[in-house]
């Protein structure tokens, strides 16, 4: 299967598979997190148990992502030993720390609070109780925090220098943490985890109000969902806009690959709409361009001046068709997020939001859209940095272990197998547990009452005091 594959290739797919998996758990627990918090303050503050119910139902998710999210994560650490052992042996000095960092700070703060958060609501009471879910909360973003700042680190280093062996060695710690890249990438990965997060929480209420399962719990949870989407997705585009001007200006060949400048452009660059990047013959085929527009986003003016990968040597730039087209699959998701917002503030505004079926089947279709966007900006962040592991400073080539190509397949081929079972059967379990929201146990308030034909008013309290006490155990 990898016979044409050389060692460097197929420790790099290896690397972005298991990347790939590692992501889309963070991603969701980070907003999940914030999400419990924020519901846990709704209940202790206005005192409506719905808020505590569905804090009840999205905790249960959460410790499942958390925990599949700690596994990958593991898992993935080990490949700086087997198959970037020269990587770790030279960044190690800079990396090493701030990934330990993340240890001490963010996952014993996760671990300390998170029995808590599961289980202690009954044992130490609501105000400590609230205190641990913030704990559990702050800790995700804590974590986020540090491996961001490796990550901007390997993509705008700074504050370090080299020894006599090649390593880097960290000489200003706040210029290694804050480096020019981390601000912006950091804002811009929080916010996508919020989104992403929104927006299973807006699929699953969505699906429940489709199917009358639970009106008031899964119209609460879908309200609280589209207000996110429709406030935050404006601010991403802005905060994208922004981390894509820093990109221009620290790493430019990335840029040239996304917009698909293969030519340099002294009186204004099109934005090429869609297109073929044909890297071979230096040109985009079929393209649909708008004239000047690029220019106009890149520098805020139609006639200033873009450079193009005819100034980048060709064993220094990235491969253009990935990141173009993975970047246009990011955007395309953030402009997608931005409409069903809107649409669903015009529903809002004429009180049909629980009640427009086509609204709510979009909701669905747009669930799983943050991961895909998440995994669409990360690939063009890691492909567009290429060829370097450690950004203008450290081949890609230069950072592999001396490791044959047939022992890399073999454990490539074990991830694969073993990742799609494990993980997949860990995705199934939460899909079944997002489908498994419990009935209103009592009449919804907002939209009238609950009738349900052939059971009286004895049965129905009788009903509800047994989910009741089945949703305690």
């Amino acid at each position: 299967m990898f016979d044409n594959f050389d060692a460097e290739i197929l420790a790099r797919i290896q690397f972005a598979f298991t990347v790939s998996f590692h992501i889309i758990f963070p991603a969701f627990s980070i907003g999940l997190a914030s999400y419990l918090f924020v519901l846990e303050g709704l209940w202790l503050w206005k005192k409506d148990k719905v808020y505590l119910e569905l804090f009840n139902f999205w905790k249960t998710i959460f410790a499942v992502a958390f925990g599949m999210g700690v596994v990958s994560g593991i898992v993935m650490a080990y490949q700086f030993g087997t198959n970037w052992s020269v990587f770790s042996l030279k960044a190690g000095p800079v990396i090493g720390p701030l990934m330990g960092y993340e240890v001490l700070t963010a996952f014993f703060l996760e671990a300390g609070f998170l029995g808590v958060m599961l289980f202690g609501m009954n044992r130490v009471g609501p105000g400590l109780h609230f205190l641990a879910t913030g704990m559990v909360a702050l800790g995700t973003l804590i974590s986020a925090t540090w491996i961001l700042a490796v990550n901007s680190w390997m993509q705008t280093p700074d504050g370090f220098a080299m020894n006599d062996v090649g390593q880097f060695i960290p000489v200003d710690w706040w210029a290694i943490v804050f480096n020019p890249s981390f601000p912006y990438r950091l804002t811009h990965m929080v916010i996508a985890a919020y989104l992403t997060t929104a927006f299973v929480v807006g699929a699953v209420g969505a699906w429940h109000l489709l199917r009358h399962t639970a009106p008031r719990r899964a119209g609460k949870m879908f309200s609280m969902a589209m207000w996110m989407a429709a406030i935050v997705a404006p601010i991403q585009i802005i905060a994208g806009d922004f981390h894509g001007l820093n990109t221009l200006e620290h790493q430019p060949a990335k840029v040239m690959a996304m917009e698909g400048h293969f030519d340099s452009h002294p009186d204004g660059a099109p934005l090429i709409l869609f297109g073929i990047p044909n890297q071979e013959e230096k040109r985009v085929d079929y393209a649909i361009e708008i004239p000047k527009l690029s220019s106009l986003i890149l520098k805020h003016d139609l006639n200033a001046p873009l450079a193009g990968l005819d100034t980048i040597p060709d064993d220094r730039e990235p491969p253009v068709a990935i990141v173009f087209w993975s970047f246009r699959i990011m955007v395309a998701i953030g402009f997608a997020m931005l409409g069903l917002g809107l649409w669903s503030l015009w529903c809002r505004y004429r009180g049909t939001l629980r009640e427009n079926a086509w609204l709510h089947r979009a909701a669905v279709v747009m669930g799983p859209s943050g991961f895909i966007a998440v995994l669409a900006g990360w690939v063009t962040t890691e492909v567009g940095r290429q060829p370097y592991t450690v950004y203008g400073h450290m081949l890609t080539s230069e950072s592999l272990s001396p490791i044959a190509a047939p022992a890399v397949a073999a454990s490539l081929i074990a991830f694969v197998i073993v990742y799609f079972i494990v993980f997949g059967a860990g995705t199934f379990y939460i899909l079944r547990l997002m489908a498994r929201l419990p009935r209103d146990p009592m009449p919804d308030l907002d939209e009238g009452p609950i009738r349900t034909a052939g059971i009286t008013p004895a049965a129905q309290t009788h009903g509800t005091s047994h989910q009741g006490g089945h949703h305690g155990h």
